[in-house]
C-alpha cells in the first residue's frame, strides 16, 4: 500500500543521479577548522564580554571564521541545493525499506533482495535516518531565533560536510536500494493477483518454434460477470490474425487483453485464460497512438515511427509478437492498403507473430497475398429492437457489415 507513494514522491533517476555525482570532498584540515574556529569564535566572545579582552581578537576570530567560510563556499552551497530534494525523496522510500526490513522470509528471492539492503553494514532505514536527522539540522538554521547564532556557528557549512560525507558513504547504494523495493513491489503487485484471481491459468512455457496458444482469453480488468473470452492461436506456419469488425464491437480490447496477459506471463504472474501457451517473445504494439503539437509530430507520423521501431525489434531474437491497433488509417485507404500489406509481409518474413485490426476491408485481403500464413476474423454486431447489441464474440471470416451510420443515428445525427 506504500507503494503508490514512492511512485508519485520519489524520482528515481534523479536520486541515483545525486548520489552517484562526483564527490566534493572537504579536506581534514577544512573540516577541523570548521568545528574548531566557531568554538574558537564563541570562546573569544565570552572572553571578551566576559573578562575584558580586546575586542580585536574577537574580530580576528570572526574574520578567521569567515575566510574559511567563503574558501568553502563554492563546494557548500551546490550541496545544500539538492539536500531537501534528496532527503524528502528518501524519506518517502524509507516507509517501504523499514517495512520490508522488518520481515523475514523463507524465499530464496526474497532473503536475497533483503541481504542486497543489509549489505554495506548499517539498515538503509538507519542511513536514511541519519540523512534526515541531517537535513533537520540544517532547517534549524531559519529559525529566527537559532538564525542569529547559526552564522557565528558556521552552521550551514558544517552540515554540507556532513552531508557530503553521507553521500560519499551512501550515494552509491542508491540504484542498489531503489532495484530492491522495485523488485519487491513487482513481486507485492503479481502476489496479490495471483491471491484474488484464483481460476487464473498459470502460463505453459513453448521453447520450440514461435506460439501463442490462449484458451477462453479475456482482459483482467473486465469483471468476471461480464467478460466475454475468445480462443486465440498463432504459430509459424500462420503468424497472422487480420481482424476485422465494427466500431465498439471488442477489436482493440481483444489486442489489449492479448498484450497484457503476455506481460503478465512473462512477468511470472497467472493469466486471464483457462490455458495460455507461449514461446518467448518481445511485445512491438501500435495502440492509442496520437499525434505530438509541440513536436509538430501528426497522428501519422508517430505512428510509423512506432511500426519502424517494431521491425527493427522484429530483426532479433527473441521474436515479436507485435499488436498493430488500426492501422495507418491516418492516411487514404490507397496508401493504407500497399504500406499496410508491405509491413505485415516484412513481419512475417522476420519470424514475427501478430495481431492487425482494421475498419478498412481492403486490408483484409492480405490473406491473399500472404496465404495460409495469414487469417481474416471478425467481430461483428446486430441491432435488437432498435438498438444495437454486441457479444464480443470473435468469428471466422471477414465481417460483413458497418454500423458507423447505425451509431450515428442512435445519438442524433439524422441521415
Amino acid at each position: 500500500m506504500l507503494g503508490p507513494d514512492v511512485r508519485a514522491f520519489v524520482h528515481p533517476v534523479a536520486l541515483v543521479a545525486w548520489g552517484e555525482r562526483a564527490p566534493r570532498p572537504f579536506a581534514a584540515w577544512e573540516r577541523v577548522l570548521a568545528k574548531l574556529l566557531p568554538a574558537c569564535t564563541l570562546l573569544t566572545a565570552a572572553t571578551c564580554f566576559g573578562l575584558g579582552l580586546p575586542v580585536s581578537a574577537l574580530a580576528l576570530a570572526i574574520m578567521l571564521q569567515t575566510l574559511l567560510a567563503l574558501r568553502l563556499r563554492p563546494r557548500v552551497l551546490p550541496i545544500l541545493a539538492h539536500v531537501d530534494f534528496a532527503a524528502r525523496d528518501l524519506e518517502v522510500l524509507a516507509l517501504v525499506l523499514r517495512r520490508f526490513e522488518a520481515e523475514r522470509f523463507q524465499s530464496s528471492l526474497l532473503q536475497s533482495l533483503r541481504a542486497q539492503l543489509e549489505a554495506g553494514g548499517a539498515t538503509p532505514g538507519e542511513r536514511i535516518a541519519r540523512l534526515s536527522r541531517l537535513s533537520e539540522l540544517l532547517d534549524s538554521r531559519l529559525n529566527q531565533a537559532f538564525g542569529i547564532l547559526a552564522p557565528m556557528l558556521l552552521w550551514s557549512t558544517n552540515c554540507a560536510v556532513a552531508i557530503e560525507r553521507w553521500r560519499v558513504e551512501s550515494g552509491r547504494d542508491l540504484p542498489r536500494w531503489l532495484q530492491a523495493v522495485g523488485e519487491l513491489e513487482a513481486l507485492c503487485s503479481l502476489a496479490r493477483y495471483a491471491f484474488e484471481h484464483p481460476a487464473d491459468a498459470w502460463p505453459t512455457f513453448h521453447d520450440g518454434s514461435p506460439l501463442l496458444l490462449a484458451e477462453d482469453l479475456a482482459h483482467p480488468l473486465i469483471a468476471e460477470n461480464s467478460v466475454v473470452r475468445n480462443h486465440v492461436s498463432l504459430r509459424a506456419d500462420q503468424p497472422l490474425l487480420i481482424v476485422s469488425g465494427s466500431n465498439m464491437s471488442g477489436k482493440s480490447t481483444l489486442l489489449r487483453a492479448v498484450g497484457i496477459n503476455v506481460a503478465l506471463a512473462l512477468a511470472g504472474a497467472p493469466v486471464r485464460a483457462t490455458r495460455f501457451v507461449l514461446s518467448p517473445l518481445r511485445l512491438g504494439a501500435s495502440i492509442r497512438v496520437s499525434d505530438n503539437l509541440m513536436e509538430g509530430e501528426s497522428r501519422f507520423y508517430a505512428e510509423i515511427r512506432r511500426i519502424r521501431d517494431i521491425l527493427e525489434l522484429a530483426r532479433t531474437q527473441p521474436p515479436v509478437l507485435f499488436l498493430l491497433d488500426e492501422i495507418f488509417s491516418g492516411t487514404n485507404s490507397h496508401d493504407r492498403r500497399i504500406g499496410a500489406q508491405a509491413i505485415l509481409r516484412s513481419l512475417v518474413e522476420r519470424g514475427a507473430l501478430g495481431f492487425v485490426t482494421t475498419h478498412d476491408l481492403a486490408l483484409t485481403r492480405v490473406e491473399d497475398v500472404l496465404g495460409d500464413r495469414a487469417r481474416n476474423v471478425h467481430f461483428e454486431d446486430q441491432i435488437v429492437d432498435g438498438r444495437m447489441r454486441f457479444d464480443y464474440r470473435m468469428r471466422e471470416g471477414v465481417v460483413t457489415r458497418s454500423n458507423a451510420l447505425e451509431l450515428m443515428r442512435s445519438i442524433g445525427i439524422e441521415l
